[in-house]
């Protein structure tokens, strides 16, 4: 199989969708894998080690796309990228389909085979190929949270450890995921003072045991985020549900229950966000103000860490693209249920429920 590796060219992506390990290992069961050129500068990569590693360098995303049997990338094709995309072609990436009629309605037109890493599951049930950047958008969640809190970014001044005869800030993470978790995490580890909402208890016992005494757990239920959004300098919202636009957590009514400068860092932007206020922004322009609160609602946030979110993203989807190349990808799903619940839609069918009800598609499952 001839496999593609295109640049990213959303605003701000510095990811790649293969690392050279990668490239190695397809070369190695007789696959022929083309980068374009320049495709993992951002994430500290020269294409000699692509060429060392076995790889064809092709100077334009036209060639890549126009030659390869299957396309590996990290972000959802953009217009452009879905123009070259042709009928029967595997496209393998984050689509976040739920979040964008032009996008659904473009990748079911190109006739092509969307396999998406957000719906791909694990033997345990999880999402192995979301888990990583979930664990990295939680982390900088508090990181990017940390900055808007600052002045100068018009946030309230906090400093979320405070310091001796000062508070420390309050922050509320709304959902108890892999985002979550990772969030109250790096939250905790600051001294501020954190409170996880979550409607799943047990989820919440399991919270309750790992976490630090500054960390309390609460059950998830519209009073409970209303009072505690309105004491809260940080707001993350980290919820999911898997395939499907993210639930409104937090109204444009609510926002006047929020002190002036507070922050949201609404990470569930790629499915909607969690907020009715939110929309999406870039690593470039990152924030607006709605009714005295900044909003941070960046859709590619790992994307501004490309070397960490490369190495961690591809650790995670190598095993699946070896096994899409090997096999095809009607065997490789017949033999693995995940990774057939990863494929969202064929030559013009959608296959994945969520997104078919989010659109009032008619589903065709595999």
């Amino acid at each position: 199989m001839i496999v593609g590796v295109p640049k990213e060219i959303k605003s701000d992506e510095y990811r790649v969708g293969m690392v050279p390990a990668g490239v190695e290992q397809l070369a190695s069961r007789g696959h022929q894998v083309l980068i374009q050129k320049g495709a993992g500068l951002g994430s500290g990569i020269p294409d000699e080690q692509y060429v060392s590693a076995g790889a064809e360098i092709v100077s334009s995303a036209t060639g890549v796309f126009k030659r390869s049997d299957m396309i590996v990338k990290v972000k959802e094709p953009l217009g452009p990228e879905i123009a070259m995309l042709r009928r029967g072609q595997v496209v393998f990436t984050y689509f976040h389909f739920a979040a964008d009629r032009a996008l659904t309605d473009g990748v079911r037109k190109s006739g092509c085979i969307a396999i998406a890493y957000e719906t791909v599951r694990g033997r345990n049930g999880g999402l192995p190929l979301l888990t990583p950047m979930s664990e990295v958008a939680g982390r900088m969640s508090i990181q990017e949270g940390a900055r808007c809190l600052e002045r100068p970014m018009e946030g309230r001044g906090i400093l979320l450890s405070g310091v001796p005869g000062v508070e420390p800030a309050n922050i509320v993470v709304l959902g108890g995921g892999i985002v979550g978790t990772n969030a109250a995490k790096v939250a905790a580890g600051f001294g501020a003072r954190v409170f996880i909402l979550d409607i799943n208890l047990d989820r919440l016992r399991y919270l309750d045991d790992i976490m630090p005494k500054n960390v309390v757990t609460l059950a998830s239920n519209p009073y409970n985020v209303r009072e505690r959004i309105a004491q809260a300098d940080l707001v993350i919202g980290a919820v999911l549900i898997e395939g499907a636009k993210a639930p409104k957590l937090i109204h444009r009514k609510d926002l006047k229950l929020m002190k002036p400068g507070s922050v949201i860092v609404d990470v569930a932007i790629d499915q909607g966000g969690c907020t009715e206020t939110s929309k999406p922004t870039t690593h470039r322009n990152p924030t607006f103000i709605v009714d005295g609160v900044v909003h941070y609602c960046v859709a590619n946030m790992p994307g501004a860490v490309g070397r960490t979110s490369t190495y961690a993203l591809t650790n995670a989807t190598l095993g699946y693209a070896v096994k899409l190349a090997d096999l095809g990808w009607q065997k490789a799903a017949a033999a693995d249920a995940g990774l057939a619940h990863g494929v969202n839609m064929v030559e013009g069918r959608v296959t994945n429920k969520a997104v078919a009800e989010t659109f009032g598609f008619d589903c065709s499952p595999l």
